[in-house]
């Protein structure tokens, strides 16, 4: 990768040439950009989690296996990830293996946590163990603060209680970081950090009840975007902005592990959009008389206003977000066209990764 962006400089992406790298939850839609990113940056990837999460997935249609060593297990057979792990000897553990969807943790509670943090406990048992790790990622979410329903936005400090299964799995699993960084790692030899992540978009998610799959789905098959709760606000960003982020922050930490801790990734507050509006940007790039309808399902609990404030990182690190929203969802519609009419979906992955760190 020869070009620079904002979110990442030289140093950062030639720290990861040749790196030994360890990525949980590889075969998700996340996991298969991350893995792919890194592959071009010429890092040695071990990947590790269950089958790919969908049919179809972006780690099957991209062909991400050939880019990296994937292991198929599960997070929470302790044994297994534990012989990967020692197979791989990491230098960098990025730790993206969840149950990731909400409506999914009410239906399934017990798998959730059972994934959520006792695979995170699994995983920092590995990274405890070794003596190659030098920098650790837990990537979690913005849900997993307590939800005020408040206009602005939430800082690192603040109080950590999701409200459904799937948010304050993910809470437990930032305590359990916090736990194992101040128990085991106070003595610096291994950099420890969480990312607490914005609701992401792009390229190659077919996730069931996300909204941006949902109207996917609907412009193939020619019908109207059905929305659930059009005025819930979000913070909404493309896929490459946050995991630019994860691995601008596991390799800074592996240098100064000063800068270990815990940071929110999302967007400016001008990107934080009512559902609504996300789909009336998605509806404005697609084209072809595409439109929306609200439809509330009467679904479970989901918060209605959510906003991160992203100031840590971007004082920290020098960070800012590189693509607006709108840009974001021309590039999910750039890249769902090209895989509907049978284009080469890799080489529109690599060029949109190109793009953006240009």
């Amino acid at each position: 990768m020869e070009s620079v962006g904002r979110l990442m400089t030289e140093r950062d992406l030639a720290f990861y040439k040749g790196k030994r790298v360890f990525v949980t939850g590889h075969t998700g839609f996340k996991g298969a950009w991350l893995c792919h990113l890194l592959s071009l940056m010429g890092a040695e990837v071990t990947g590790y989690a269950l089958k790919a999460p969908t049919e179809p997935s972006l780690f099957e249609i991209a062909d991400i296996a050939r880019d990296i060593h994937s292991v198929t297990g599960d997070v929470r057979d302790a044994a297994a990830l534990k012989a990967a792990f020692d197979e791989a000897r990491p230098e960098i553990v990025l730790h993206l293996a969840a149950q990731p969807i909400v409506r999914e943790s009410y239906r399934n509670p017990a798998y959730t946590y059972e994934t959520n943090v006792m695979g995170t406990v699994n995983i920092l048992e590995c990274v405890r163990g070794s003596e190659t790790v030098r920098s650790f990622l837990n990537v979690t979410t913005d849900k997993v603060y307590l939800n005020r329903e408040w206009a602005w936005g939430y800082r690192e400090n603040e109080e950590l209680d999701g409200f459904d299964p799937y948010s304050n799995s993910k809470s437990c699993s930032e305590l359990v970081t916090h736990s194992y960084k101040n128990s085991f790692f106070a003595d610096g030899r291994a950099a420890i950090s969480t990312a607490r992540a914005g609701n992401v978009i792009g390229g190659g998610d077919f996730a069931a009840d996300r909204i941006i799959p949902d109207c996917v789905r609907a412009a193939q098959k020619g019908e109207d975007i059905v929305v659930r709760n059009p005025y819930s606000t979000r913070p909404y960003q493309h896929v490459l902005e946050p995991l630019c982020a994860y691995l601008m922050i596991a390799a800074r930490q592996a240098e100064n592990g000063a800068l270990s801790g815990w940071y929110n990734v999302g967007p400016d507050d001008v990107d934080c959009f009512q559902t609504g509006a996300l789909v009336d940007l998605f509806v404005k790039a697609w084209g072809g008389g595409l439109k929306w309808i609200n439809r509330a399902d009467g679904g479970p609990h989901e918060a209605n206003f959510l906003k991160l404030d992203c100031t840590k990182l971007k004082t920290v690190f020098g960070w800012k977000p590189t693509w607006n929203l709108e840009t974001a969802i021309e590039k999910v519609v750039e890249w769902s066209k090209c895989y509907l009419s049978g284009g080469d979906v890799r080489a529109c992955m690599d060029d949109q990764i190109r793009a953006f760190l240009r």
